[in-house]
């Protein structure tokens, strides 16, 4: 017997171009940003300022502050995370680098600052494609915050607000004029092998953590730490996997 469980629908949107413009909105493959992002309220008890960068395609010789994470721009149309329907931005992917005020990188067991084509393996799972736009949002932290996890957290809470504003206008996009449709439907049955796949995550510190279950797929806000949670073992569907249930913090 196939007991069918939740089904996900992830609908992509592809983007050509990332622009700046008077308000954050999508339109014939292009992405606008508005300045107005460079003004959502943030801690100030560890960061400083930030900077939003557009980096176009290929255009990747030139320098960048240490790498915390990149990340999709994902949001949940309809349901909760592993199931419902999921709108996807392709094309274009989020970087947040950050440094301190005194231009020390933040790193833990080692920074990554320096020439983006040097610093980063394009191509591969995680990582973006050479002919996917950037939009690097550049965090500047207080002194000596670099080392500080809270701090971190914080890089990643304010990445995280930034591009809710650029979810919005993606929530909204008609889904019948997707680029791309996948549906996935968790099964299980009574006469198939049973398999459990094993995936070991970080849980170190400032800049080795995985968040789990966000508001948000591939988001922060929401999210609990594994290192919160005791480095414990955790149960995820493969729909829930698939839908940016966890996020890599590093």
């Amino acid at each position: 017997m196939v007991k069918k469980e939740n089904t996900l629908t992830i609908k992509t949107f592809h983007i050509e171009k990332v622009k700046f413009d008077e308000r954050t909105y999508i339109e014939d493959r292009t992405l606008y940003l508005s300045s107005d992002l460079e003004s959502i309220e943030f801690n100030r008890e560890y960061i400083k300022e930030y900077k939003i960068n557009v980096i176009n395609p290929y255009n990747h010789d030139i320098f960048i502050n240490s790498i915390l994470d990149f990340s999709p721009i994902a949001t949940k149309v309809l349901g909760n995370i592993g199931e419902g329907i999921t709108h996807v931005l392709t094309g274009v992917v989020i970087m947040l680098t950050a440094v301190d005020e005194n231009g020390i990188q933040v790193a833990e067991f080692g920074s990554s600052e320096g020439i983006l084509k040097e610093q980063v393996y394009f191509g591969r799972a995680g990582t973006p494609s050479e002919r996917d736009s950037i939009v690097n949002i550049d965090i500047v932290l207080k002194q000596g915050k670099g080392i500080d996890r809270l701090a971190v957290m914080e890089c990643h809470r304010t990445c995280d607000k930034i591009v809710q504003s650029i979810r919005k206008p993606l929530k909204e996009l008609n889904g019948r004029k997707c680029d791309e449709r996948y549906d996935y439907t968790n099964q299980v049955t009574d006469y198939s092998k049973k398999v459990v796949i094993v995936k070991q995550v970080a849980g170190q510190g400032a800049m080795y953590d995985t968040g789990l279950f966000p508001n948000e797929p591939g988001g922060f806000i929401g999210c609990k730490s594994i290192i919160d949670m005791g480095n414990m073992p955790v149960v995820l569907t493969p729909n829930e996997y698939r839908d940016g249930a966890l996020r890599a913090m590093h």
